[in-house]
């Protein structure tokens, strides 16, 4: 009854908001400009600007003017410019934050590092691997860079305390294999931007979290795509544009990994699945007993259900199973299973060596905007970050398995 009590009041502040401590002095305030009234921006940044005491939403542009003003009056925000060129060059603006269609990501991008904006944009940052080195290789950022211009894609779930738990579980030189599986209802209609080639549509953009975690989790990039199946959009709709993909991949060492996402799945799979990371290690030695002339092994399996949105509800389940063998011709003396479930919804609970106050119904993008603004600030953060060549090798893995489908690589409308 106390865990559902618990859970419930976290669901309710979440709803709500939460707690949301006053303003620093106006000139300690980092001013947000919106590009375009997006569905996702209450979530991932308006609400947790609220619950930031050094950000403000100063300004939203949108390019239908009247759906900007009410999204601004809706949600309070002061100033409602006529473009997005007007918001990017405005004297009340001091970082922007782009969820705009995937297509239109490198060339708004760009124009804010022109103008020393800081930016917060939003997955996936650009259409494919070349425009992603433009962006964040070239003179643009550089430039900007040297300014203190601060730029990241918004994988949000990586800032939150139960994925760096999570990660602390696992034991990267032994892990032979990853599965990612990404199950979501028909949330979004076939003509959503999400499956509009022109706008760098896709599956595999969309939900290209998968490809985020393997190589979070690996900590490094594939050698190949092996294989990549794919459901695509039926005529008239954009046979270039996948609802539904397939992917495994070869890593260094012969490790593999599996993801798979739809946007077409059931709402009873969504929720039987929970959105599962699992990760499978080798068998290691532990111990050895000399006397005994044997040597214990231990093979771990942990399983993360809900990594994108772990403050709504999460569980990591640990199972090792351990071998007791005969050093001399391996033969087995006795085995046995140890299984364990940990949870991370604060740094406390997480106990990790992390000391930051925070709130059990902190949006995943809350931590993301400590972050960022952390680096703004120059503090030293929780360690968590996504700098320019992990989203390089994003698009690099996301264009890898494009092509092993058959389909082509996406391309921003500005290229």
């Amino acid at each position: 009854m106390t865990s559902l009590i618990s859970l419930l009041n976290r669901w309710r502040l979440m709803a709500t908001g939460g707690h949301q401590p006053p303003k620093a002095p106006a000139n300690q305030l980092i001013r947000f400009g919106i590009l375009g009234a997006a569905n996702i921006a209450p979530l991932a940044i308006i609400t947790p600007a609220a619950q930031h005491p050094e950000v403000t939403i100063t300004a939203v542009a949108a390019r239908d003017r009247a759906k900007a003003e009410k999204f601004a009056k809706k949600h309070k925000i002061p100033i409602v410019l006529n473009s997005y060129q007007e918001l990017i060059e405005s004297d009340q603006v001091d970082a922007v934050y782009i969820p705009l269609p995937n297509g239109l990501h490198l060339e708004w991008a760009l124009e804010c590092l022109k103008k020393g904006k800081h930016v917060l944009l939003e997955k996936p940052s650009v259409g494919n691997e070349e425009e992603a080195r433009r962006l964040f290789g070239g003179e643009e950022v550089k430039a900007a860079a040297e300014k203190g211009v601060v730029m990241l894609e918004a994988f949000h779930y990586r800032f939150q305390p139960a994925w760096a738990l999570f990660l602390s579980l696992l034991d990267r030189t032994n892990i032979v294999d990853v599965n990612v599986n990404i199950i979501l209802p028909q949330l979004f209609p076939d003509n959503d931007i999400r499956f509009d080639y022109n706008l760098a549509g896709g599956a595999m953009m969309d939900l290209t979290y998968t490809n985020s975690v393997v190589r979070a989790i690996y900590g490094t990039e594939p050698e190949e795509c092996t294989s990549c199946e794919v459901q695509t959009m039926k005529p008239p709709l954009d046979e270039r544009c996948d609802h539904t993909f397939s992917t495994t991949w070869r890593f260094p060492g012969g490790a593999t990994a599996t993801t798979m996402g739809t946007h077409r799945g059931s709402w009873i799979e969504h929720l039987k699945t929970n959105l599962p990371v699992t990760v499978t290690h080798r068998a290691v030695v532990i111990e050895t007993n000399e006397e005994k002339g044997e040597e214990t092994l231990r093979k771990r399996k942990v399983t993360m259900r809900n990594f994108m949105m772990a403050m709504i509800w999460h569980r990591i389940d640990i199972e090792d199973e351990f071998v007791v063998r005969k050093k001399e011709g391996g033969e087995e003396v006795r085995r046995w299973t140890v299984k364990e479930s940990r949870k991370g919804y604060t740094w406390e609970e997480a106990n990790i060596g992390v000391d930051r106050k925070c709130e059990t119904y902190w949006l995943t993008y809350k931590y993301q905007l400590d972050a960022f603004v952390d680096r703004i600030k120059g503090r030293e953060g929780t360690g968590a970050w996504v700098d320019g060549e992990d989203s390089i090798g994003q698009m690099r893995m996301i264009d890898m398995a494009y092509r092993k489908s058959g389909l082509p690589t996406r391309v921003s409308k500005t290229s």
